[in-house]
């Protein structure tokens, strides 16, 4: 019995000792080394190699177990056509780690890239599912090359294949790649308040491989086909001078001191840019009498609104307190007055 365990452990000790001490290693890597790495990416100001440190850490130890492993296959007594199969099955794991780091770094890259570009040009779903799709194929057919197996055929097939799907899905197409002009040309961002021409208005919450969602100001959700997005005309109130003019008009009685008027009203508009967000602030309000209208002198006050979804806050906010105001300084706000003769 002592023998076989002796014999057994000649055999097999050495690729044990082997297998565990690269587990050990690996798990003294990933603690102190590459920790000690990554506090130190930290003060870079790339961002990119904390995204690359970030897709190796959970592959560290399986990479030092894959070497253990294959060094200690070398030194265990085992058939050929066993040893073969045994370093394709190491092959094929390795290779799969490494696809699931390549993608998660240039899903990283893509985001980190995307979020610093002027204007910001956000990472959608699509592009990170395209860049996901991409990488995966890329993989699958390396170790289909890696078994020996011929991806020639599989490729010709694939063109045919994707020849004939390209036909009968040429509206699904369709709005794939307008969906990525819309994208690369940024004509329209997730964020953007958009209006198209066909009367349909709201924020872009996301651009997929065939729709574009609005979300309407009533919280109604829009879906618009992107080819259909990318024909139409769009007025996007967000684009790079985000900030628009905003208006709010008031009428006041013909008896009414102007000069008394215009203060009590900048008076009031000024009140509403400190204390609204929505109003920029480098822009002072400005009034300016319009015309005479039936029945009352028209006048307008000009914000500057910082987006377009500002403009209700403002004016709404700006109506409740002159009207407020108007009262306590005895300024009249007359309303038409229609006279019925009957004969």
């Amino acid at each position: 019995m002592n023998e076989q365990i002796v014999i057994l452990f000649s055999d097999w000790g050495p690729s044990i000792c082997i297998l565990l001490f690269g587990i050990i290693a690996g798990w003294i890597f990933k603690r102190y080394i590459h920790k000690r790495l990554a506090s130190l990416v930290e003060k870079t100001q790339w961002g990119g190699d904390d995204v690359i440190l970030k897709a190796l850490e959970p592959q560290i130890i399986l990479w030092f177990f894959l070497v253990a492993f294959f060094i200690a296959s070398t030194s265990i007594q085992v058939s050929g056509p066993f040893l073969k199969y045994l370093e394709k099955i190491i092959l094929i794991i390795l290779i799969l780690s490494v696809t699931f780091v390549l993608n998660r770094i240039l899903v990283g890259l893509l985001q980190l890239w995307s979020g610093r570009q002027e204007g910001g040009f956000p990472s959608t779903t699509m592009f990170t599912n395209l860049v996901r799709i991409t990488v995966f194929i890329i993989g699958g057919l390396i170790i289909l090359d890696s078994l020996n197996i011929s991806i020639t055929p599989m490729l010709t097939a694939l063109g045919v294949g994707g020849l004939a799907i390209s036909l009968a899905l040429k509206d699904t197409l369709a709005d794939v790649f307008s969906g990525l002009n819309i994208l690369l040309s940024q004509k329209v961002k997730p964020g953007d308040f958009v209006q198209l021409d066909s009367g349909e208005m709201g924020y872009v919450q996301n651009i997929t491989w065939r729709n574009t969602t609005l979300l309407e100001r009533a919280n109604n959700i829009i879906s618009i086909p992107n080819s259909k997005l990318s024909t139409s005309i769009v007025r996007n109130y967000d684009t790079i001078e985000s900030s628009f003019s905003v208006r709010a008009s008031v009428g006041i009685s013909y008896d009414s001191d102007l000069e008394k008027v215009e203060e009590v009203v900048l008076d009031v508009a000024n009140g509403v840019l400190n204390d609204l967000d929505g109003v920029v602030k480098e822009h002072l309000p400005a009034l300016r009498y319009k015309l005479f209208g039936d029945s009352s002198i028209e006048l307008a006050v000009y914000f500057r609104g910082k987006k377009y979804g500002d403009q209700s806050l403002i004016i709404h906010e700006f109506i409740k307190r002159i009207h407020k105001r108007f009262k306590s300084e005895g300024i009249d706000i007359p309303y038409p007055i229609r006279t019925i003769i009957q004969k």
